[in-house]
């Protein structure tokens, strides 16, 4: 039977979390696995589904897909092979909802993240794919483009958070030190072409409404206002448009 979201995520799976911290290691995990299961794996699905039909009816063609792997939903197991931390296990709930037919953090999406602390959302793309970099920095050379670029930006960080979250709305930070070759120091775009991907996060929402009745409309207050960057994005003419 499939989980029923509408209450609000459940606490255990939050408490779940916050012990996996304290115990990451197979043992403790395996003995467990079954409360991971009812309390933060079968939840989080019914939240794809639940979120993923109000984005795909919203923003297409942002899908979803509900699977426990290789859908939406990212694998709690960590890549451990390049990484000096061995700690086989994430501790936070993540997912991601973009256009089918590409990778989901090389496309236009939106994103919640769950922490023990809090819950997390972004709208945008953390990684330009080679041809759409090369697409954005043509929009950045059109003044029209890049005024819209830079009119939505200000907008959403313009508008504080109401709905029961707290922080403000931030663009990610660029993520290169000086301008890519070729581009003056004085560019008139100076400011958006260090940027390889563009990210907006919005303000974190508390524990107490992530698990209560009516969560989902917070989180979709919190995607529409960050919107309008997921359409200037999807107007580069993604190979994703549909």
């Amino acid at each position: 039977m499939e989980h029923d979201i509408g209450n609000g995520f459940p606490r255990d799976g939050i408490d779940f979390l916050r012990e996996l911290r304290e115990n990451n290691n197979k043992a403790w995990f395996e003995a467990n696995r079954e409360r991971f299961s009812e309390s933060v794996q079968e939840p989080a699905r019914a939240l794809v589904r639940a979120l993923g039909k109000r984005l795909e009816a919203a923003y297409p063609p942002t899908a979803y897909d509900d699977r426990k792997s290789g859908g939406s939903l990212m694998r709690i197991h960590r890549d451990v092979r390049f990484s000096r931390d061995k700690s086989p296990y994430k501790t936070n709930v993540a997912m991601m909802f973009a256009p089918k037919g590409g990778k989901r953090m090389e496309a236009p999406g939106f994103g919640l993240q769950i922490t023990p602390e809090d819950a997390g959302f972004i709208a945008g793309m953390f990684s330009f794919p080679d041809d759409l970099l090369d697409r954005f920095r043509e929009a950045l050379e059109e003044g029209q483009r890049r005024a819209e670029l830079e009119s939505i930006v200000t907008d959403i960080i313009g508008k504080l958070d109401d709905d029961g979250g707290y922080g403000a709305y931030r663009l990610g930070e660029p993520d290169l030190k000086r301008l890519p070759r070729g581009y003056p120091a004085d560019h008139q775009a100076a400011r958006w072409l260090r940027y390889k991907g563009l990210v907006m996060y919005a303000p974190e929402m508390s524990i107490d409404v992530l698990c209560s009745p009516g969560f989902i409309e917070s989180c979709m207050v919190r995607f529409d206002r960050m919107a309008p960057l997921w359409k200037w994005l999807m107007g580069l003419g993604s190979i994703y448009a549909g």
